[in-house]
């Protein structure tokens, strides 16, 4: 009969979908056979949904998984009327939840292509996983052994199952016992560090146990000191002996002791307390640091002022009230000496080795009218804001133009899909020939550092990686 059926439709040129369904009210959870879903689509060759008679909500998400485009379900307002359906369909909220689930399935359901760890995951794996390591100081020209290789957490470095690749080859740098292998240990030429002309002040990404190491290698205009929470408590003095010809730059941690997360709109008043009291720590941070850099007349401070949900986005009418906190907590502060720049967002930031959803700071319209509205400069986030527009499915160079007015201070990275950030330029979604006429036209003067995930690693090599692909494209002619 089915067959027959699919051969009239055929014959009459309508457009159809078919739905499989078990005719018993309620039907028997044995009985539904959602394993038939796939042959009906290899009948019918169209799309197939699922139509169904069973309690609950639980079956009809599963054919979700199963290939079903098409949910059919009945809807009641009172399960205890009159009728075989009332008692088999759902209430408004089972409804409601139905669809949540569905809406999660088809997300998660993916793709069937290579295997891909997301942003999330690698970072997780550097925590998680283990490296290879040198167990004897090398020089440049000696081979490397087997007796040389060790395995060592955190995943830092080259994975374990390369080491095979490295048994034999040359060292191609200074080792110490105890570092990390790199992918770039078993490429024939490694990017170097060197001196560079942009067209626009620029800097590097450091901590305090490195800066002194990069900045021997390069001529930065200014540092920009990425905070960890832990940095906060630690006495300074130990790592800076000298005066530096350098601008400044510092980057709030994101988040801190018991794992609280910097939200300046949290509507929990306690919780915005502690955040406005957590930043203006970085603020006095970026005063002490001042005296060591002669050009900081008025260190910039980057910080990302929250606005995250954990379950779903908000409406857009929600976000203004949370731009007013934002607002109030920052005139809260005393930044005497010192700029704050709110960071452009993504929508699906990674904190905690998870995701959730940002909402401030993504939108390009509301970024430009909070920072006409309350007179604030912006950090430009390449990479975020190339994913907030991926995710709207709206013009990144129109992003840039609506923004860009604002811009005191870039971060750059390339971007992939709605949550890839950080990438190695190249390596992404974005133009950057385009972006960087772009940004000639609208924040000629906008300072940058590339900041490419984990690019600090094998003395900055992402950092100069990146700074060899953008010369050419943001170079000082002069």
């Amino acid at each position: 009969e089915i067959i027959e059926s699919v051969e009239l439709l055929k014959h009459l040129g309508v457009a159809y979908v078919l739905l499989h369904c078990n005719s018993t009210y309620p039907a028997p959870f044995k009985d539904v056979n959602l394993n038939y879903l796939k042959r009906l689509r290899e009948i019918g060759n169209c799309p197939v949904g699922y139509s169904g008679h069973e309690r609950g909500i639980y079956v009809a998400i599963a054919a979700v998984a199963k290939g079903a485009k098409l949910i059919e379900k009945h809807i009641t307002l009172d399960k205890s009327m009159e009728g075989n359906d009332h008692k088999v369909s759902l209430l408004r909220e089972e409804f409601e939840q139905m669809v949540q689930g569905i809406r999660q399935v088809e997300q998660a359901l993916g793709s069937d292509s290579e295997r891909k760890p997301s942003q999330g995951e690698l970072m997780n794996r550097t925590t998680l996983a283990k490296s290879l390591v040198i167990t004897c100081d090398l020089e440049p020209g000696q081979t490397i052994t087997s007796p040389m290789i060790a395995v060592k957490s955190p995943g830092r470095g080259l994975q374990p199952n390369r080491k095979a690749d490295l048994i034999g080859q040359r060292a191609k740098r200074s080792m110490q016992a105890g570092d990390f292998f790199f992918p770039s240990d078993l490429e024939r030429e490694q990017v170097q560090a060197r001196h560079y002309k942009f067209n626009r002040p620029w800097g590097v990404p450091v901590r305090y146990h490195d800066f002194k190491s990069i900045l021997a290698k390069s001529n930065p205009d200014f540092l920009e000191f990425h905070l960890s929470y832990k940095d906060m408590d630690q006495e300074i003095h130990p790592y800076f002996d000298q005066e530096y010809d350098l601008g400044l730059v510092v980057h709030s941690p994101d988040f801190f002791a018991g794992d609280h997360l910097l939200n300046l709109c949290d509507r929990h008043e306690e919780k915005r307390q502690r955040s406005v009291r957590e930043l203006q720590r970085v603020v006095d941070m970026a005063r002490s640091l001042q005296p060591f850099f002669r050009k900081a007349q008025r260190p910039l401070i980057v910080a990302s002022l929250g606005g995250f949900t954990k379950d779903a986005p908000l409406h857009p009418s929600e976000r203004s009230q949370l731009y007013g906190l934002i607002a109030k907590s920052l005139s809260e502060l005393d930044t005497a000496g010192v700029e704050i720049l709110p960071q452009t967002l993504p929508p699906f930031p990674w904190y905690f080795g998870g995701q959730l959803y940002l909402n401030l700071f993504v939108d390009p319209q509301d970024t430009a009218d909070f920072c006409c509205q309350y007179g604030y400069r912006l950090c430009l986030d390449i990479s975020h804001s190339k994913l907030a527009c991926n995710h709207r499915k709206a013009s990144f160079k129109a992003f840039i133009h609506q923004v860009g007015p604002y811009t005191a201070h870039l971060h750059i990275a390339d971007a992939v899909g709605v949550d890839g950030e950080g990438l190695q330029i190249g390596e992404g979604d974005i133009d950057f020939l385009a972006l960087a006429s772009d940004l000639v036209e609208v924040a000629p003067q906008a300072s940058f550092i590339p900041e490419i995930w984990q690019g600090h690693k094998n003395s900055g090599e992402g950092f100069w990686i990146a700074l060899e692909r953008l010369e050419p494209l943001m170079r000082d002619e002069e």
